[in-house]
């Protein structure tokens, strides 16, 4: 959460769309928190085949927990079904029903379609791998799953594991969900013997947790600071913080193969989901353009190095991240036009120098030129700080659906 001196919620300065009096990230805390568990009476027990993920290729804390999957040997354990980039109104029949959100494909049935406001595209019924809900539900959105589990807090949002056996949400919380596939399904998962939190290990876990506080304003938080800001202070305040956790990252994996040494971690996993998004989606739609990935060597191969781990590239699309992006927002983009990009992807593919050296080396860090903006006043002595628990990534990015 977002916390000042006092303590109290600190409200970041926009407003989200389709909303006259909401601010980000301020909201009610999900009621969908519960864990798969091998304890005696336990009622979501851990067991292949029963518990179904769905999630977007969009969507970063559903990469997360998809990358988790992978590098455990868990995809024929937990089954995925991947929801349709563009959002879309999940109400159609009623006028006054604003909310839009995510969708599932449908590419025997459905037609192509425009954005929320009729303009744009026309987008396909269904992307590569969007399918219609697989479930007894038979939804044609995520808000209908959450309606038939009788959701009291109104956010539809991904990812989101559903339990096949009791036809019931689990959990919506992406770190929970990215722990559960580390940590309870070891009796299934191909690599068992990987453990991405390092809970066996004292001092590298409190590494984890020192590194997820000082890189917090890289992630989806601090980019959204950026691209939310309504006012020059507010936005270089915040471009400087993501500017200082970008360069630290830079420098750290200069000297190390991973943030926290020599081993990797969930830390990893979360900046190697922001790095993908970073040059391609984040430059440009929220003004994090003081920095790019692609002109910072470390970071580049460090990005190469996780996408060319067993399964991870699989998890990877840019198409419908970029889709997602830019066409469900129509007040930012009236008709949804996406950019080309720099093709970050084609980079991806190239050798990487991780397992016998580091990064760049100091000073060819492909930012010359580039000049940070004198920090703003710390007059007001608010903190934004991050913990290693849940994060709440994703609720940030859906409460834009309202």
């Amino acid at each position: 959460s977002f916390r000042g001196r006092n303590n109290t919620a600190l409200q970041v300065d926009t407003t989200a769309p389709e909303s006259t009096n909401r601010s980000l990230p301020s909201q009610p805390e999900t009621i969908w928190r519960d864990f798969v568990s091998n304890k005696p009476g336990s009622k979501f027990t851990a067991e292949p085949g029963r518990y179904h993920l769905y999630g977007s290729y969009a969507c970063p804390g559903t990469h997360r927990a998809l990358i988790v999957r992978a590098l455990k040997g868990l995809q024929t354990v937990i089954s995925v079904t991947y929801l349709h980039p563009v959002w879309r109104l999940t109400n159609p029949h009623n006028p006054a029903d604003k909310h839009r959100g995510w969708v599932f494909g449908d590419e025997e049935h459905g037609e192509p379609f425009t954005n929320t406001i009729g303009k744009g595209g026309p987008f396909p019924p269904a992307f590569d791998d969007n399918e219609p809900d697989p479930s007894n539900v038979k939804a044609s959105s995520v808000r209908e799953i959450y309606e038939y589990a009788n959701d009291t807090s109104g956010k539809y949002t991904i990812p989101l594991l559903w339990d096949t056996k009791l036809k019931t949400i689990v959990n919506n919380e992406s770190s929970d969900i990215a722990y559960m596939f580390n940590s309870c399904f070891n009796d299934f998962a191909e690599n068992p013997d990987l453990d991405l939190y390092t809970e066996d290990d004292v001092q590298e876990k409190t590494k984890l947790y020192q590194v997820s506080e000082w890189l917090s304003p890289l992630m989806i938080h601090g980019v959204y600071r950026c691209g939310f800001a309504k006012t020059q202070w507010a936005y270089d305040r915040a471009i400087n913080d993501l500017c200082a956790a970008f360069d630290r990252a830079d420098d750290t994996l200069e000297q190390q193969r991973y943030l926290t040494g020599d081993t990797l971690t969930d830390v990893d996993i979360r900046l190697f989901v922001t790095l993908l998004r970073f040059d391609e989606v984040y430059t440009v739609y929220f003004k994090a353009n003081a920095r790019l990935v692609m002109l910072t060597p470390s970071l580049l191969n460090f990005c190469r190095d996780i996408f060319q781990m067993p399964g991870v590239a699989e998890t990877c699309n840019m198409e419908q991240i970029k889709a997602h992006f830019f066409a469900s927002h129509a007040e930012w983009n009236k008709y949804s036009v996406i950019p080309r990009g720099l093709g970050f992807m084609e980079l991806l593919d190239m050798p990487h120098d991780r397992d016998y050296g580091f990064g760049g080396s100091s000073g060819d860090n492909g930012d010359e030129g580039i000049v940070m903006i004198p920090p703003p006043s710390q007059e007001d002595g608010t903190e934004f700080a991050q913990g290693f628990g849940p994060t709440d990534e994703d609720e940030i990015h859906d409460d834009l659906a309202h």
